[in-house]
């Protein structure tokens, strides 16, 4: 198991002595404005649920989701996050060597790797903008069948259009195609970039809703597929993976559909601000180049003689945890990620950053 995540409050905290909710988290990607208004006072009133348990196969969330994106419900499994499905795709669909596009979050190759399965990583790299050639890739795929693309990428935040994805599942007809789409909400264009309602068999689609509902301790996720693979991943299920308050969860977001829409295009309006806050802030300095990408975090390469190491225990020490990008595979100690939060606790963080920046 992957213990460099980002958002490890409690540990930090511990280490630091002090509350969690003295420390400034810019390590986790979630909704720098969330959550939704009106969704933690919901959950609160259903609290007394847990004293049941919840349908065992959160069925009516299942169902809610799917009429909400307009898609069958059969096509649609629920579950303890898309980690859930992360981890239990190469076991269940018994795939026997994937390829993984990086640098990207690590939980592919830890789920491959605790299957016994081979795994590489096809690496964009820096000169390139992390962006991958598209036109390159069918060479690449051919010894593997199973793909794995985070998309937007996790830290680069990338984005291949889905134009130039449906043609890669399309002629690669004999490749699973794993689709992680857990940031895909915070782009503008979501509706047009979704694998998803495309008609094609080999492509599996991850959805979350911790990120853009800022409910990451909720453990809300869907698989979004084929017939043939969602009744494989039925039959291997276990039961009542999703908890009775997540799926109450589940049901109000699918049907406040204009509090959602109006949610979501404020969130996005607040990380473009922002982002383009840090763009200018940062340019005049030549010790880091950001990455900013199309979600909710940005990527930073450090030079002259900075190391992720050095700023993020410096960082620490003003109570900021940041992620530290070094055990990504494709980057260095030299490559740092930090998700965006509330308009003031950015200004504060930008001060503190340049400030250790221009100290060396």
């Amino acid at each position: 198991m992957l213990t460099g995540h980002g958002g490890n409050i409690l540990k930090t905290a511990n280490m630091l002595g002090c509350k969690p909710s003295d420390i400034i988290d810019m390590s986790s990607n979630v909704n720098p404005i969330g959550p939704m208004p009106g969704l933690l006072a919901f959950i609160k009133e259903k609290v007394d649920s847990i004293c049941c348990l919840p349908e065992v196969d959160a069925a009516k969330a299942r169902i809610a989701f799917a009429e909400r994106n307009e898609i069958l419900d059969k096509l649609v499994i629920a579950g303890n996050g898309t980690t859930e499905f992360i981890y239990s795709i190469p076991r269940v669909l018994k795939i026997k060597k994937a390829l993984i596009f990086g640098p990207t979050y690590a939980d592919y190759a830890d789920a491959c790797i605790m299957n016994n399965i081979p795994h590489q990583y096809l690496t964009a790299g820096e000169t390139d903008d992390f962006k991958h050639d598209i036109n390159s890739i069918n060479d690449s795929v051919n010894d593997f069948d199973a793909v794995f693309i985070c998309n937007p990428n996790n830290p680069t935040g990338n984005l291949v259009p889905a134009v130039e994805l449906e043609k890669i599942c399309r002629y690669n007809h004999d490749k699973l195609f794993i689709i992680d789409e857990s940031y895909l909400q915070f782009v503008n264009s979501a509706s047009n970039e979704s694998m998803v309602n495309r008609g094609i068999d080999n492509i599996i689609v991850l959805n979350s809703m911790s990120k853009i509902f800022r409910i990451p301790g909720l453990r809300i996720g869907f698989m979004i597929s084929s017939a043939g693979i969602i009744e494989k991943f039925r039959l291997a299920a276990m039961p009542w993976t999703m908890n009775v308050l997540a799926q109450a969860a589940v049901i109000y977001l699918m049907e406040q559909k204009d509090e959602v829409d109006l949610f979501i295009d404020q969130t996005r309006a607040f990380i473009h601000i922002e982002k383009e806050k840090f763009l200018k802030r940062f340019k005049a300095l030549d010790k880091i180049k950001l990455f900013p990408g199309q979600a909710t975090f940005i990527l930073a390469k450090l030079y002259g003689g900075l190391s992720a190491d050095f700023i993020c225990k410096h960082l620490l020490q003003e109570r900021v945890l940041i992620r530290n990008c070094a055990n990504f595979v494709g980057l260095s100690d030299q490559f740092i990620r930090f998700s965006l939060q509330a308009g003031d606790v950015n200004d504060n963080f930008a001060e503190k950053l340049t400030a250790i920046i221009k100290k060396l």
